[in-house]
This record gives C-alpha cells, sequence and structure tokens, in this order.
C-alpha cells in the first residue's frame, strides 16, 4: 500500500521539507528495524521555480536572470539538469522504499517513464523513451525524471506537462540537452487538459506499473508532518 496526499500548489521549499520528513520516517524505521511502510506519493504544483541537480554549475549571472523572470532558483541533490516548474505541471513525488518493489535505481526511473507512458497511451498520445532521461514525444520532452535515492529510500520524482506555460522553459536548455524542445499534454492533444484530469489518469497508471494500492493518507499523519515541518520553517525564520 502506498499512501497518496495530494498537496496542490506548494512552494518547491516546502514540498522538499515534507519529502525530507518522510524520507526520515522511513530511514528512522530501518535504523531501528521497524517493520513500518511508510511509503507515500505526493501530488503537487509548484510556483514557479527553476531547479538544478547535483552536476549543474550554474553561474551566478545565470541564477540572477532567471530569478529576475519572476522565477525562483534551487539547487537539489537529485540527478539531471536545469528544468522548470510551474502551475499547470503535475509534479510526483514518490518518497518509497524501493525494497518493496525492486532494489534497483535502473529499474525506478524505468518504471516511472513506464508509468508517463502508459497514461499518454491512454489519452491518445504516443510518447516513447529515449537515450536521455525522461518521457518524449517526438523530440520533445513531456515529462521530466530527477531523483535521490539513498539506502534504497527516494525522493525527488516526475514532472509531467499538463497544461502549463510552456515559454519559461525557453530561457533555458532543459536538462542540458540541445536541440530539443517540450509539450504539454495540452499542446499534444489540441484542448485544456487541466491537472485535475490527468491525476485520476496518472495514479490509475502508477498502481498498475508499480503493482500496489494507492490509499489517502490520514488527516492526522498529514498533520504530524506538517507540524514538524512548519516548526523547522520558523525556527529557520527566527535564526536568520
Amino acid at each position: 500500500m502506498v499512501q497518496l496526499w495530494k498537496l496542490g500548489l506548494i512552494s518547491y521549499d516546502t514540498a522538499l521539507k515534507i519529502q525530507l520528513a518522510l524520507a526520515r520516517k522511513h530511514l528512522d524505521s530501518i535504523m531501528k528495524r521497524q517493520n513500518v511502510n511508510y511509503d507515500t506519493l505526493l501530488l503537487v504544483e509548484h510556483k514557479p521555480v527553476y531547479t538544478v541537480g547535483i552536476r549543474d554549475q550554474t553561474p551566478k549571472d545565470e541564477i540572477l536572470r532567471l530569478r529576475a523572470l519572476g522565477a525562483e532558483f534551487r539547487k537539489t541533490n537529485r540527478g539531471g539538469l536545469i528544468t522548470f516548474h510551474g502551475p499547470g505541471q503535475l509534479v510526483v513525488y514518490p518518497i518509497i522504499n524501493l525494497k518493496n518493489y525492486k532494489a534497483s535505481v535502473k529499474w525506478y526511473v524505468n518504471s516511472l517513464e513506464e508509468t508517463v507512458i502508459k497514461l499518454c497511451e491512454v489519452l491518445g498520445v504516443k510518447a516513447n523513451r529515449s537515450p536521455h532521461t525522461g518521457v518524449w514525444v517526438g523530440d520533445n520532452k513531456i515529462a521530466a525524471i530527477g531523483i535521490h535515492a539513498s539506502r534504497y529510500i527516494t525522493t525527488h520524482g516526475i514532472s509531467l506537462n499538463c497544461d502549463n506555460d510552456l515559454s519559461w522553459f525557453s530561457h533555458i536548455n532543459p536538462c542540458g540537452i540541445p536541440d530539443k524542445g517540450v509539450t504539454s499534454l495540452s499542446q499534444e492533444i489540441g484542448m485544456k487538459l487541466p491537472i485535475e484530469n490527468i491525476i485520476p489518469k496518472f495514479l490509475s497508471s502508477f498502481e498498475k506499473v508499480f503493482s500496489c494500492k494507492l490509499e489517502l493518507m490520514e488527516t492526522k499523519a498529514q498533520e504530524e508532518i506538517l507540524n514538524s515541518v512548519y516548526s523547522k520553517l520558523m525556527l529557520e525564520c527566527v535564526q536568520q
């Protein structure tokens, strides 16, 4: 069973802290040898933000240029290079123990890609893999994937372009791949496809690929994690 938590529109920083809080629960249970399942799927939208992975070395003047566009800029510990997140894009963060499925990062990335490919198939969009990570429609990327795994506990995940403003990508070289473009489900189908219409299909595809059952996370569990996250945020503000 995987718990499902729909967070809606949320800042990148807050979503990251929630990811780390859930990952810590996983790691603590491993250290204590407890047989507790904390597998969770977070569904979010982000306010405009450019993010880079651990291999990126974006110069300071470039960071300032991107921030001047009205977006945040964040360095992360995920794989991959630069990408953009914003409203209308479905971002999915699976915080799971791969040992509950298959202890292979390669298998995991392949399964995330397969989840999106099957979703696109349902919508009549022919998507595929390429030598580059992610999911593509022709030479245009429709979903980016960047993950981190520590002791087989995953963070970060998928960003799927549903009905977002693709012009934000024109200011960067997405994922560091030249001569490639980006696309969205709305653009491929020729009609607006808001995230709310895509989520049920994505969840169905995820359940099939990962052979799991999704259940909504209980409110009490959500409140416990949020209280921990906001307490840390308040402490950081006081210390600044």
